[in-house]
């Protein structure tokens, strides 16, 4: 009866495991057939390597900014063996997000999943290329959501919202590459190591979807943009009150010659109002500056000693040099 009552309790034991081994092994076997390792080159030498996801079966594949930087055309190698030359379509810096396109055949294209619906400690695999070893699989749970990615483009810098964080381990050459769910679905782009067992991604949700689009339309994604920077502080006591509003962006700087020096902007106003809504931080901002409001009046809502009141500012495009 002891040996019998053993072996049921090992089975027990191993069972989680079995479900889990297979939770894996069908992900990284819907997920692995379209994700390619890249080779980036300038002028046909090598500059680096990485990771793509094939997105469409006409030739479109996803990758990090950061990955095709400085580079004119990249090499992609899939599971099948089959390598294909690939253009630059476009790439956005400020989101890290990059398309590529070849013309050489038809590609296996993962399912885009969102990452709106990600749950902390919900199972992930990373599919990859790190350090060159490419189909390389590795699993782990969501360690955290909503973290910030800061990005840079030349002089210009934005928070990339909405990261996703792992433990699934990811190396270099990862990036570019899948973290997908248990059910084969993309949700995010590895773009980068923070640490011993702790890895970022751009997410897959709503957001991005558009900015993946706009660069295979247009190979660039356009934004807007006021020309302020500053911080959160709380309103007046007296104007909070009377507003039913507590915090708002105190500007401490305004661009000479900006869109918001244009409206009348200075140092010292606080901000708690754009195109309608209320704003508490500059990524509440951010989140406006977006291609349809380039061009035309948004409404600036502040209070400046003591007195609340409403500007008009017309965003112009933002236009950076990398």
């Amino acid at each position: 009866m002891a040996r019998i009552a053993l072996v049921s309790e090992r089975f027990d034991e191993e069972e989680p495991l079995d479900a889990y081994s297979r939770a894996v092994i069908e992900a990284a076997e819907r997920v692995s057939p379209s994700v390619a390792a890249v080779e980036v080159l300038r002028g046909g030498r090598p500059r680096g390597s990485g990771s793509a996801v094939a997105i469409t079966p006409d030739g479109f594949l996803l990758t990090s900014a950061h990955v095709v930087a400085g580079g004119d055309r990249v090499r992609a190698t899939f599971d099948d063996g089959r390598t294909l030359g690939a253009e630059i379509r476009g790439r956005d810096p400020l989101s890290d997000l990059a398309v590529l396109r070849t013309h050489d055949g038809e590609l296996a294209a993962a399912d885009l999943g969102d990452a709106s619906r990600l749950r902390v400690g919900q199972l992930v695999v990373a599919i990859g290329n790190p350090h060159g070893f490419g189909g390389s699989v590795t699993a782990g749970v969501v360690s955290a959501l909503g973290r910030s990615l800061p990005t840079r483009a030349g002089a210009t810098m934005r928070v990339v919202d909405d990261v996703i964080q792992t433990d699934a381990a990811l190396n270099p050459g990862n990036s570019g590459g899948a973290l997908c769910d248990s059910r084969g679905r993309v949700v995010g782009i590895n773009t980068a190591v923070a640490g011993i067992g702790l890895g970022l991604a751009v997410p897959v949700n709503t957001v991005t979807r558009e900015i993946v689009a706009s660069l295979m339309r247009d190979g660039r994604v356009r934004r807007a943009y006021l020309g302020i920077a500053g911080g959160p502080r709380p309103l007046p006591p007296r104007v909070a009150r009377e507003l039913d509003v507590r915090d708002g962006i105190e500007i401490v700087e305004v661009v000479e010659g900006s869109p918001a020096a244009a409206a009348g902007l200075r140092p010292g106003d606080i901000v708690f109002g754009v195109g309608g809504d209320r704003v508490t931080g500059t990524r509440d901002i951010q989140r406006k500056m977006l291609a349809d409001a380039i061009g035309k009046q948004t409404s600036i809502e502040l209070v400046r000693d003591g007195t609340a009141f409403t500007v008009e500012a017309v965003p112009r495009e933002l236009v950076f040099a990398e």
